[in-house]
């Protein structure tokens, strides 16, 4: 099936409710403008210097979402565009972004990452973590970032049911966040092989690669 076949297969097995993030890293921008044609418009990339790339070729129309661990020193690069922010695991981040953000005039939207997985090699807050972040006051005095919700990556296993599981602990903890961030309505889980179980356990957005544009090219 072609880029824009896939598309349209997943947008029509995903409810309406929630956003489909188009993974378009190691992708050439051709690939990207057939699915911007069939009318998608929100990609994520995980390197900042190739986000930029395609930015600076692509339609000004497009949301560009940061979905890979962030160095500090790489947010300036992408602050005057960026859409979302989705891997944000340190309070020094945020007050990067927050820096970045305040020089191009612009409140920039990001999202907390919460290790949820049992692998040692994902980022992310624990939920004590991020109570200690959101009373911190530090944080208090950031005014061009804006906290919308959580984004979490799950084991990379087979075992479907332990995936639930950990899907569940992030909702449930996003649920509690909402009592002191009422704002919140973002909760960023699920990729091609763990989406539909993602939808199942209350996912808003998932981040879909592989389905759309066929296997990566890391060479």
């Amino acid at each position: 099936m072609s880029i824009a076949e896939n598309l349209r297969y997943i947008k029509n097995e995903i409810p309406e409710s929630v956003t489909l993030v188009a993974v378009s890293k190691t992708k050439p921008v051709s690939d990207l403008m057939e699915a911007y044609q069939s009318g998608h418009k929100i990609f994520g990339e995980n390197k900042v210097q190739e986000m930029v790339q395609k930015w600076e070729e692509m339609p000004k129309d497009i949301q560009w979402h940061m979905i890979g661990h962030v160095q500090r020193n790489k947010v300036k690069y992408m602050a005057e565009f960026v859409s979302l922010i989705h891997g944000v695991d340190s309070l020094k981040l945020l007050s990067e972004i927050d820096k970045q953000a305040k020089k191009h005039d612009r409140v920039i939207p990001c999202l907390l990452q919460v290790h949820i997985a049992e692998e040692d090699t994902k980022f992310g807050f624990d939920a004590d973590e991020i109570t200690d972040l959101i009373h911190h006051p530090e944080y208090k005095k950031l005014q061009n970032i804006s906290v919308q919700g959580l984004m979490g990556m799950a084991t990379f296993t087979d075992d479907m049911e332990q995936v639930r599981r950990e899907f569940r602990t992030l909702n449930r903890l996003f649920r509690e966040l909402k009592n002191t961030l009422p704002q919140i309505a973002i909760l960023s889980m699920g990729m091609s092989g763990d989406y539909t179980v993602a939808i199942e356990e209350g996912s808003t957005m998932v981040r879909i690669g592989s389905s759309i544009f066929g296997k990566r090219n890391y060479n």
